[in-house]
């Protein structure tokens, strides 16, 4: 039997990342599972008393969810938080990492208030996806930013550059912006050994990936621009967000 871990209580906040958009799942609330469930799922199993809320909701910039989850979070009296944000905004247009990783640390100020562990998250390496690789160097900006926040605050970082495994395609939803399943699996798997947590979690083990014939790849770019591209340009020219009129699916334990 596994060793029993030292939480009670965690409370997981951010955006669609953290919410498990690109991992489907009817019968979670919400819909979706992700990689936070998926470590909630591991956590509960190890310990008689055990907790979990998901505050997450897709398309949340940094200050929306500095606003609208630290508090309620902490209201919770976690001993246990996890914390990925910023990704949304380093995509846009003109923001400047350092600013923004000022942000994220006042933000962490106040997560450690009780004393609770905070597991942050950096951006992973989109080098390879075709509409976020043009902002990788304010990625990397942004994540030695966060290193050193860690450091000051005595965080864990869960190191998603570092994840070699997510240049894989199918690491990846059909949106191109969001984890599949076995990327949110692959996920759960990093943040508990960043935890240092056992688990009986298995490492995905890749077959060949088929080959596609050059008409074939262009038709599923074609499908890919018209049914995510698109709308996802329209509503950063409209200035509105996915997770507009979403509820947090997890807001209490």
């Amino acid at each position: 039997m596994a060793q029993q871990h030292p939480w009670t209580r965690y409370v997981a906040i951010g955006d669609s990342f953290t919410e498990g958009i690109g991992d489907p799942e009817p019968q979670s609330p919400g819909g979706h599972r992700g990689w936070a469930d998926r470590v909630a799922e591991v956590l509960s199993s190890q310990s008689t008393d055990f907790a979990y809320a998901n505050l997450a909701i897709r398309g949340r910039l940094l200050q929306q969810i500095s606003d609208e989850q630290v508090d309620a979070a902490l209201a919770l009296n976690p001993d246990l938080i996890t914390v990925s944000a910023g990704g949304n905004d380093i995509i846009r247009p003109g923001t400047d990492p350092d600013d923004v990783a000022q942000r994220f640390e006042d933000m962490v100020e106040r997560l450690r208030r009780d004393g609770a562990t905070v597991v942050m998250f950096n951006g992973p390496d989109i080098g390879m996806t075709p509409v976020l690789r043009r902002v990788r160097g304010k990625v990397a900006i942004y994540n030695e930013n966060l290193r050193a926040i860690a450091h000051r605050h005595d965080c864990i970082v869960a190191d998603m550059w570092a994840l070699r495994e997510l240049g894989d395609s199918r690491m990846w939803a059909p949106d191109r912006l969001h984890f599949s399943p076995i990327g949110h699996h692959t996920i759960a798997r990093m943040v508990l050994e960043a935890l240092n947590v056992e688990n009986d979690l298995e490492p995905m083990k890749p077959e060949p990936l088929p080959q596609r014939s050059w008409r074939q790849a262009r038709v599923e770019d074609a499908v890919w621009a018209r049914e995510h591209l698109v709308p996802w340009v329209l509503r950063r020219v409209r200035g509105r967000s996915s997770g507009d009129e979403i509820q947090p699916k997890r807001p209490e334990y």
